[in-house]
């Protein structure tokens, strides 16, 4: 289902370059996500998928082009800066801190100081506040049982992306990128992880989802943004579109299709 019904677009990113030294890794990439959207970006390895990541993250700044959140251009200079700007990039290797508890990550550098005026100007931290509102986002958002007392290391793969999806949510995240979100994961954890992702796309979270998982692309995503050699080749519905005919889009190659819509 197209959920384009919410007709506000949350992101759009205008003829996006980015060059290092001679060597240009985006030519001109174009493509709105309306909010609520789940939309695959898609592309062979070195189509410039990390580098658009990157660059809507704010770790990369772009040679040309411009990224719009909610119909104004941002100057998105630094990761800070994307937070601010309501967005958030779940990477493979999570940027969870596997010593501290589920709780202390959830709250991550978002941490609820405490209402004591005098023991707030020491830095202490409101544990029981941060415990009731961790605990109010597990019962909303997931039906997996995790302990905010336990330390993310004795947590799965899977409850970890949990955790790290909850954070984006807990932090503000109107737009969450994943890369490569349920690519280490089983049948059982992998389910739990797209469900989570429904549950956000239904409430208005744009997600953006970096996959080679043509399977699951079809199955979880409304539209595929198709990168080839730098380059934005096509924006289309992937319930029109076989896995096939993604993979050759994803090759650089147009399937025979009448209802193609290419971008320019």
């Amino acid at each position: 289902m197209i959920r384009t019904a919410l007709d506000q677009v949350a992101l759009k990113v205008v003829n996006l370059h980015k060059h290092f030294s001679a060597s240009a890794v985006l030519q001109g990439v174009d493509f709105t996500a309306n909010r609520g959207e789940v939309i695959a970006l898609l592309g062979e390895n070195g189509a410039g998928k990390s580098t658009l990541v990157n660059c809507i993250a704010g770790k990369l700044q772009p040679t040309q082009g411009q990224i719009q959140i909610q119909g104004d251009t941002q100057l998105i200079a630094s990761p800070s800066d994307a937070q601010a700007a309501g967005i958030a990039v779940v990477y493979q290797d999570l940027a969870l801190i596997n010593t501290l508890t589920v709780v202390e990550n959830l709250f991550l550098n978002n941490e609820i100081k405490h209402r004591n005026v005098i023991l707030n100007r020491l830095g202490w931290l409101d544990k029981a506040a941060m415990l009731k509102r961790g605990s109010k986002l597990l019962q909303r958002l997931t039906s997996v049982t995790l302990d905010l007392h336990a330390a993310v290391s004795s947590l799965s793969v899977g409850e970890q992306q949990i955790v790290a999806l909850i954070r984006a949510v807990n932090v503000g995240a109107d737009i969450i990128v994943m890369d490569e979100p349920t690519a280490a994961l089983g049948n059982e954890q992998c389910n739990h992880v797209t469900d989570l992702i429904r549950l956000l796309s239904s409430q208005g979270v744009t997600i953006l989802l970096v996959s080679h998982n043509l399977v699951q692309v079809k199955a979880l995503c409304d539209r595929a943004v198709v990168l080839f050699q730098g380059q934005s080749v096509a924006d289309v519905s992937v319930s029109d579109y076989t896995e096939v005919e993604l993979l050759s889009f994803m090759n650089g190659v147009t399937p025979d299709v009448d209802s193609v819509t290419v971008a320019s």
